[in-house]
């Protein structure tokens, strides 16, 4: 492929190009053991969460810990409710005493993000997605799959970008939330909502990554959850009013 064609590839920010490459490069490398690129996408998709399990672990450990302290919090938010700077400091003598770092979440996530940008480019520019069947229906991994029309209506029935809608929900519902009931409830519901309706165009290469990458996802946070033993029972108001 000759230089100018390379350039009219969409590979992204410059400086993701280092990374789409790479990764465009290992898509081919699994695709030369086992030749089928449906089957590519989601062995580079596992490939990638194992790389990056340690940071994920991380990210999924320090959300739960702040998840299992929101009874306690409650608390001190009511006890605490018309001082703020009470409320602020008897929540953080709370995180200090069961060791949470309330923004311990926020930057192994941000340390993935180029991870999955490249990714995302190199699937989205792969010439060799074109016509490139994976299972049944889905006969081209460049272009959006599509079950049947709905007759009169002319709306295609697109099956991965539901079930990766649905794999949303479940990952929504097990995630520990810190947010409040209302901000939680757009979380499990507008946001699957958006994200299916964005990917119901994207090539079906795209969506399928994206629907592994959520029950991977799904399949961690479960672990995470059964390894870190029972979420403890909100025994306690004294707890509470003590860190207070």
């Amino acid at each position: 492929m000759g230089g100018r064609a390379v350039e009219s590839i969409d590979l992204g920010w410059s400086w993701v190009h280092p990374l789409t490459r790479s990764f465009n490069w290992l898509l081919h490398a699994i695709y030369s053991v086992v030749p089928n690129y449906g089957l590519a996408i989601i062995l580079l998709t596992i490939l990638v969460r194992v790389v990056t399990a340690p940071l994920t672990v991380k990210q999924m450990k320090s959300m739960e810990r702040l998840r299992r302290v929101q009874p306690k919090l409650k608390l001190i938010q009511e006890k605490h409710k018309d001082d703020r700077q009470k409320q602020s400091e008897a929540m953080m003598a709370l995180y200090k005493q069961e060791k949470v770092n309330p923004l311990g979440g926020c930057l192994p996530m941000v340390l993935q993000l180029p991870v999955f940008i490249g990714l995302f480019y190199a699937l989205r520019s792969s010439i060799h997605l074109r016509h490139a069947p994976f299972v049944g229906w889905i006969d081209d991994l460049s272009a959006p799959d599509m079950l049947f029309e709905i007759p009169g209506l002319g709306l295609p029935v697109r099956v991965l970008p539901i079930i990766m809608g649905a794999s949303m929900v479940l990952q929504q519902k097990i995630t520990p939330m810190q947010a409040d009931p209302a901000q939680a409830k757009m979380m499990m519901t507008v946001m699957p909502i958006m994200m299916t309706v964005l990917f119901y165009q994207f090539p079906s290469g795209l969506v399928l990554y994206w629907m592994m990458s959520n029950v991977l996802a799904i399949s961690h946070q479960l672990w995470i959850g059964r390894n870190m033993g029972p979420t403890p029972e909100p025994g306690g108001r004294k707890e509470a009013e003590a860190s207070s």
